[in-house]
């Protein structure tokens, strides 16, 4: 992968958190790289630290050591509004209470461009308008954001990271509470996202089936170490054989996911 496509990359990184003082080490000597265009899931078993990770990759917290790297530059030395023009995070908390519309909400993403007032130029609207149209939203942009199912919420809030206009946009579990059919069709646009406008695109999931089907690279957090690789070489190098610590679930390679065993 040749440095000028890398956007973000962890260089001997750990993560953790202080207890009383004293630093708690979730994982350790973390090297990674993402590139432009590319659509990468983060997988690994519940409280395994994908939160904590994103966070650091992210800024929102600082490693315990090593570094975070956005687009070559350590992503700590950053200013609030620099970082909000080049990352774009969608978490998963709840919106506070408003009356906001879809398009107002979308209008959101463009704070970091806008003046004092918060006025939209025109450039801010082509940038606002050309989010709702790439997320297929267009016939909920008069409605309340309150009005609207969770799955639509969830394209929203991809589209106003989209009118963030930044290179990449980092995801927080963005499936949970979707059915299946929402689940496919959010990767999906997202997998289409990262093809159409060379963003680069990372989320955490526990699907993995789609994460299998859709994702250029996935990266496996498991007790004993984090591996990024393509989906096709993770299963060849049974990447996916300690993601869970139980002998009765076990990944088929041939199958391309798990099998219950013991029941």
């Amino acid at each position: 992968m040749a440095n000028e496509t890398i956007i973000l990359s962890a260089h001997n990184m750990s993560i953790g958190y202080a207890s009383k003082h004293t630093p708690v080490v979730i994982a350790d000597a973390i090297d990674l790289a993402f590139a432009k265009g590319s659509l990468i899931a983060l997988i690994g078993a519940n409280g395994i630290g994908k939160s904590t990770l994103l966070r650091t990759l992210t800024g929102i917290q600082q490693p315990l050591a090593g570094e975070a790297l956005l687009n070559g530059k350590n992503i700590t030395a950053y200013t609030q509004k620099e970082l909000a023009q080049n990352l774009a995070v969608v978490l998963t908390e709840s919106l506070p209470p408003s009356n906001l519309t879809v398009f107002e909400l979308v209008a959101l993403g463009r704070q970091p461009y806008t003046n004092w007032l918060g006025s939209l130029s025109p450039d801010d609207l082509e940038k606002v308008n050309e989010a709702i149209a790439l997320t297929q939203i267009g016939h909920l942009r008069d409605k309340k954001h309150f009005e609207i199912s969770d799955g639509q919420l969830q394209k929203v809030l991809i589209a106003r990271a989209l009118a963030q206009n930044t290179p990449l946009i980092v995801l927080d579990e963005p499936t949970t509470h979707l059915d299946l059919l929402h689940k496919v069709n959010l990767i999906r646009l997202l997998k289409k996202l990262a093809q159409e406008t060379g963003k680069c695109i990372l989320y955490s999931t526990h699907d993995l089936d789609l994460a299998l089907q859709l994702s250029n690279e996935i990266v496996v957090m498991s007790q004993n170490s984090i591996t990024q690789d393509t989906p096709a070489n993770l299963i060849k190098n049974k990447a996916f054989d300690a993601l869970f610590n139980d002998d009765g679930i076990r990944f088929d390679a041939e199958k391309g996911g798990f099998t219950i065993t013991g029941i």
